[in-house]
């Protein structure tokens, strides 16, 4: 699924929209074919099979959008994590017996480069800039230890800013790493064709008249396709994670070096 990344939403719900009625209409057809050929087939032992089938697809489509869901509420609460960690960080570098100043500027820095690359969407680039600002922050974190070897605010802030790089990798590995697995989605896809060639197997069988109510299920499940997609991406499509907690965050942190340049004159 993350080929698919690079392509549109939109793009993607009409190569399911299509794909779903060439499957309805490949089940038409057949269904003519059967019924000239075998026309004792009975109409309500096709709509059970019919039936379980689409029964089977709304579970599994349940249980995904579920899976979904839950690791969307994941993303967001762990901005709110990361936030209150390296709030907590820098909150303690005012502590620390020297360093103080590179420390914050540091961690201000870190906060604006991660708002700044989670707008453009550069994952690379975000890595890269995390990797780099923890290095630097944990060489002046050993050279304050080095120090104050004894002091217990050394001590906490080393235990904050440890704190600071775990949430790091829990971010990377809930919003890039653990994505909806491929072989859900082949399972998904191949149950949904099955299940609409049914249903147009099913008209076919019965002689009966298109119905209207085939579109709506197709339109119908292809959207709710495009939103499992949606909360599946990260950072990308319509519904992305609010990063408004590092943004407040910032705000707050800024306010405070101003204060500090103020006092300090």
């Amino acid at each position: 699924m993350m080929s698919l990344d690079s392509v549109p939403i939109w793009c993607v719900t009409l190569l399911i929209v299509g794909s779903l009625s060439v499957s309805v209409e490949i089940g038409y057809r057949v269904g003519l074919l059967r019924q000239r050929r075998c026309p004792d087939e009975k109409e309500q032992v096709v709509g059970t099979m019919v039936g379980a089938t689409l029964g089977l697809l709304a579970f599994l489509l349940a249980f995904t959008f579920g899976l979904a869901a839950s690791r969307f509420e994941e993303k967001r609460t762990l901005v709110l994590k990361e936030a209150n960690a390296i709030g907590t960080t820098y909150l303690r570098s005012e502590l620390l017996p020297s360093s103080t100043i590179a420390i914050q500027q540091e961690l201000r820095d870190y906060v604006e480069d991660r708002l700044e690359v989670i707008e453009t969407r550069d994952t690379k680039k975000l890595l890269a800039h995390a990797e780099q600002s923890h290095r630097q922050l944990w060489e002046k974190a050993i050279d304050v230890s080095r120090q104050s070897p004894d002091s217990l605010m050394v001590s906490l802030f080393v235990q904050s800013l440890n704190e600071v790089i775990d949430v790091h990798a829990e971010r990377v590995l809930i919003g890039l790493r653990s994505r909806l697995p491929l072989v859900l989605w082949i399972a998904l896809g191949s149950l949904a064709l099955l299940a609409m060639a049914g249903v147009g197997y099913q008209e076919g069988v019965t002689k009966s008249r298109r119905s209207l109510a085939v579109i709506m299920l197709v339109f119908g499940f292809s959207a709710i396709a495009a939103l499992i997609i949606d909360l599946d991406r990260p950072q990308d499509g319509f519904l992305r994670v609010s990063q408004q907690p590092l943004i407040d965050l910032k705000n707050s942190m800024n306010q405070n070096a101003a204060n500090a340049v103020k006092s300090g004159s």
